[in-house]
């Protein structure tokens, strides 16, 4: 009998995630004008912080509405350069919007120049669908060795070698990825992955996402209960070297959003 009904579960179709939540608060940012010259870029937009500085740290974020990744940044390190992307929704968009590791280059020499400054230490920051263009980044050696470190803030998908059906995820979204993780657990780069429960139903969702970045590095999680940064509640954690992945509840939108407004300690422990 409980074969059968086992058997029968495993037929369901996959939904969604919903929408709303209303089991524990879910605390935001409040969005604010930060102080600073703000230039519009190729690609982006560029925030420098008043006041001259040879080297600044640069933080590339993708995917957020621009005040508010500026307002999250800076709660990190307020003389941080800022060059945040907004190019709609869906990873092909920030996949085309960067388009290569060339033209990711490119916007950072556009960026110094407008800054009349250094570039140093240059982390990649994505919520959601900004995982695209990170990816897209990375598939560049050269790109490579100018980024320090990369955190994915719920934005790490793939799609299922089953097409809309859960099943296997396709290695080749990964890549680059994953040869970063490699590098951040080897302790020449650094890489900090979190995730939530949210299912999106036609895609790999972040939690099978980081279970394969895991396997590949023949990692295993460490389950705790913990609470995080503005009240969400952690689940498990995985560490080697300077790759770190996070766990934390919830299936819902505003659990998915809390990634992103969590994004200033997620730099923190990167």
């Amino acid at each position: 009998m409980l074969g059968l009904l086992a058997l029968a579960m495993m037929q369901l179709p996959q939904n969604p995630s919903p929408m709303t939540d209303s089991t524990r608060d879910h605390v935001r940012v409040e969005s604010r004008a930060v102080t600073g010259a703000h230039h519009n870029l190729s690609v982006g937009t560029l925030l420098v912080p008043y006041g001259r500085m040879a080297t600044r740290p640069l933080v590339v974020h993708f995917h957020g509405e621009g005040n508010l990744v500026e307002t999250v940044i800076h709660r990190w390190r307020d003389n941080a350069a800022v060059i945040s992307v907004v190019a709609g929704g869906g990873s092909d968009v920030y996949a085309a919007a960067i388009g290569s590791g060339e033209k990711f280059r490119q916007l950072l020499a556009e960026g110094q120049q407008k800054c009349s400054c250094v570039f140093r230490p240059i982390y990649l920051t994505s919520f959601s669908a900004g995982y695209g263009a990170v990816r897209e980044i990375l598939r560049d050696p050269l790109s490579v060795e100018r980024v320090d470190g990369v955190v994915l803030a719920d934005s790490l998908h793939a799609s299922y070698e089953t097409g809309d059906k859960p099943g296997p995820v396709v290695p080749a979204d990964l890549d680059s990825l994953f040869d970063f993780a490699k590098l951040a657990a080897e302790g020449s780069k650094r890489m900090l992955v979190t995730h939530s429960e949210v299912f999106p139903g036609t895609f790999a969702s972040t939690t099978e996402t980081a279970d394969y970045l895991l396997t590949q590095l023949h990692l295993k999680r460490k389950a705790i209960m913990r609470w995080g940064a503005l009240g969400m509640q952690q689940l498990s954690e995985a560490h080697v070297g300077n790759f770190h992945l996070l766990g934390f509840a919830g299936n819902t939108a505003p659990d998915h959003l809390d990634h992103f407004h969590a994004i200033y300690d997620w730099l923190k422990k990167l």
